[in-house]
């Protein structure tokens, strides 16, 4: 049975923000009012880190049409085997929201690296490659992530 991952103990790490009246705690605020907006430029990320294991099964994001990130890597942290990966970090999938306002839902489990995170991963980082924005922005007003605890 999933369960929502982001807790109060989530450490959320962000690539840039416009201002403070639009930073990363207005992600998991469950406020449909409040938002993240990043600086203008390619690529911008979200990266969370977990207190505990986790395995996760489904995201669902909420974009301002127009400042969405149309092409989004969700990586994880390379493993001891792969220490020629960039960063630390290795691509699980690609997923690429539409342009629009509502709340989209993507699948991990089904994904081909599944086996990436079978044993749980500790931190987890949404990297936009891409933007319905001209200048690269993006508008997050909703991060949600679901799965289970490993424990």
């Amino acid at each position: 049975m999933s369960e929502s991952l982001l807790t109060p103990d989530t450490l959320i790490k962000v690539s840039s923000t416009l201002d403070k009246s639009v930073g990363k705690k207005n992600l998991v605020d469950n406020n449909p009012e409040t938002c993240w907006t990043s600086q203008q430029g390619l690529p911008q990320y979200v990266q969370l880190a977990f207190t505990e294991a986790i395995i996760p099964e489904n995201i669902q994001l909420t974009f301002q049409g127009g400042f969405v990130g149309t092409r989004c890597a969700v990586k994880v942290p390379a493993s001891n085997e792969s220490p020629q990966l960039a960063n630390g970090w290795q691509t699980l999938i690609h997923i690429f929201p539409e342009d629009v306002n509502s709340r989209q839902e993507f699948s991990l489990s089904g994904c081909p690296n599944v086996t990436l995170i079978q044993d749980g991963i500790s931190k987890l980082r949404l990297e936009f490659e891409e933007s319905s924005d001209f200048f690269g922005r993006i508008t997050l007003y909703d991060l949600r992530l679901y799965g289970k605890t490993t424990s």
